[in-house]
Parts: C-alpha cells; sequence; structure tokens
C-alpha cells in the first residue's frame, strides 16, 4: 500500500471511530436521562434510541440490551462522582480533612436526582449485589480505602483490616444517602453522621 493510501486509510478509521465514540456518547446520555426521568423498567430501547438520534442497529452495535446500557451508565456515574469527590478532598491540606470533605462531597452527589434514582434505588436491584458492588469499589470507594490508608501509612490509624473498616464505612455513608432525599431534616441528619463517623474513627486514631 502506498504512503498516501495507508494516511488516507488511517484518517478514514479515525473518523469511523470518532463517530463510533460519538455514538455511544449519545446513547449514555439519553439512556442516563431517560433512566433518571422514567426509571429503568419504563424506559424502551426505542426511545432511547430516538432520543440519541441512533438506530436500533446503532443501539445494538453498542450494548447487548438496555442491561448493558444501564450498566455502562452506571458507571459512568460513579465515574464523575469519584471525581467530583477527588476534586473537593485535595483542596484540603490535612488527610483527616480529605476524608471529611470527601464524605460530605459524595453525600452531596447522592442528592441530586439523576443520581439518587439510577444509582442508589436502582441500581443495586437492576445489576445485582455482586456487579453493584464491584462498581463502588472500583470508585467511589476505591478513593475512601485510598484516604483510610494513606491515614495509616501516616500513623493516625492503628487498625490492620483496612479492607473491612472500608467497607464498613462506605456501607455506613452509603446508608445516610439512602436517608438524605426523604429526612424530615437532612442537615440535622448530616451532622450526626458525621458525629457517627468521628466517633468510629476517633477510637481508632493513635493517641
Amino acid at each position: 500500500m502506498r504512503q498516501d493510501e495507508a494516511e488516507r486509510t488511517g484518517i478514514e478509521r479515525s473518523r469511523r471511530d470518532e463517530n463510533s465514540e460519538a455514538t455511544r456518547q449519545a446513547l449514555l446520555s439519553a439512556g442516563r436521562e431517560i433512566f433518571a426521568r422514567e426509571g429503568y423498567q419504563a424506559a424502551s430501547m426505542e426511545a432511547i434510541s430516538r432520543a440519541a438520534r441512533v438506530t436500533r442497529g446503532a443501539f445494538y452495535h453498542h450494548f447487548e440490551d438496555k442491561k448493558a446500557l444501564f450498566d455502562a451508565v452506571v458507571v459512568a456515574m460513579q465515574i464523575e462522582a469519584a471525581d467530583t469527590i477527588q476534586q473537593r478532598a485535595k483542596a484540603q491540606r490535612k488527610i483527616w480533612d480529605r476524608l471529611t470533605a470527601g464524605i460530605d462531597a459524595y453525600l452531596d452527589v447522592c442528592l441530586e436526582p439523576a443520581y439518587a434514582r439510577i444509582v442508589i434505588q436502582e441500581a443495586p436491584a437492576i445489576l445485582g449485589g455482586e456487579r453493584f458492588q464491584e462498581i463502588e469499589e472500583a470508585h467511589p470507594m476505591a478513593l475512601l480505602g485510598a484516604t483510610l490508608n494513606a491515614l495509616k501509612r501516616d500513623g493516625e490509624i492503628a487498625f490492620d483490616d483496612m479492607g473491612l473498616l472500608t467497607r464498613l464505612l462506605d456501607a455506613m455513608i452509603c446508608k445516610v444517602a439512602i436517608m438524605l432525599p426523604d429526612a424530615d431534616d437532612a442537615k440535622k441528619l448530616r451532622r450526626n453522621a458525621h458525629k457517627l463517623f468521628d466517633g468510629l474513627l476517633a477510637n481508632l486514631r493513635q493517641k
């Protein structure tokens, strides 16, 4: 193949890849909007395809079925949540303050209507506990674990099983997140939750 033909082929392949990724992102965006508005069960692949302005064939090219798209939407939202947590936390100089800021950032994310419905309310049931936990551990929980391990590394926390501590604290935070949208006094609930978190961790702090 001549050089000019090779270059043309490379350009065409690059454009195809760009178009394919644009289609995938359009489906993710449309799926997210419709899942948040109508819920998983009511959302149809036809409605999502129309909203994304793609054909059913294009849908199936990128996702095996509606559940596969939902899974991808949850992953994308958890990546965004982790990024928000990280940005808020790294603004603090002390690791303890980063932990508090990160928890607050996550609770703020959980109050967003789309996140609350898709990730908190529906994802565990639709994806199953094992898959949902896998996504959680890869993103928000990974940041929590890294912060707790940094505290242990600096001699601030004395606890052997950091994996257990991370999972327990994450479960507590997630429970508060579930309670927040329907709380009569969300601010009070958050204050009390932080007292609980602080009390748990205070018992593990090096004297």
